[in-house]
């Protein structure tokens, strides 16, 4: 099933409307063998912010997942990763990721470097579809959310998915306390 409502918002197929997408999430929604499992829903993409699709649609802040992009360097390489955290938290940049990453000092990747690099609208960054060389870290509890809502690639519209799917992401590591 690929038709979800969540708040006021209720989902199409997203395989059957892949314009509604980046096109690297369209890429890989097409190859994923869970493709088929996620919906897409048109919005105002003034309103793609959290707390506007939480305040215009009335999606409960917990039922979302927001994806930040943080990148360290240790002995001269870079190490860039996207942070898929709960919408009612934020991604532990300082303390967890930056153990995780393994590096001295952490910060959030560049706008227009991320918007580049990954192919999607800022704003609707979301971990399908990302770099296969970037680390795609999940707070363990965003797989527990059923469903939930994620960035698209584009400002316009929201994916929709049951969030044990984004465990199954090409390159995904649940990581226990990834946001406070």
């Amino acid at each position: 099933m690929s038709t979800y409502t969540l708040g006021k918002l209720t989902t199409v197929p997203a395989l059957d409307n892949l314009h509604l997408v980046g096109a690297p999430v369209a890429d890989l929604l097409r190859t994923w063998e869970h493709g088929a499992e996620v919906g897409v829903v048109e919005i105002d993409p003034a309103l793609a912010e959290t707390s506007a699709t939480v305040d215009v649609y009335g999606v409960p802040r917990e039922s979302g997942a927001n994806c930040v992009v943080v990148m360290g360097k240790r002995d001269g390489a870079e190490r860039i990763a996207a942070c898929l955290v709960r919408g009612d938290t934020r991604a532990d940049v300082n303390n967890r990721v930056k153990r995780l990453l393994d590096v001295r000092k952490c910060s959030f990747l560049d706008h227009d470097r991320a918007v580049a690099e990954t192919g999607q609208e800022y704003g609707g960054i979301n971990p399908i579809g990302l770099p296969p060389q970037w680390r795609l870290l999940i707070d363990a509890r965003v797989p527990l959310v059923d469903p939930v809502l994620i960035g698209s690639g584009i400002r316009g519209s929201k994916i929709i998915l049951p969030g044990r799917l984004l465990a199954e992401l090409p390159g995904a590591e649940v990581v226990e306390d990834l946001a406070t």
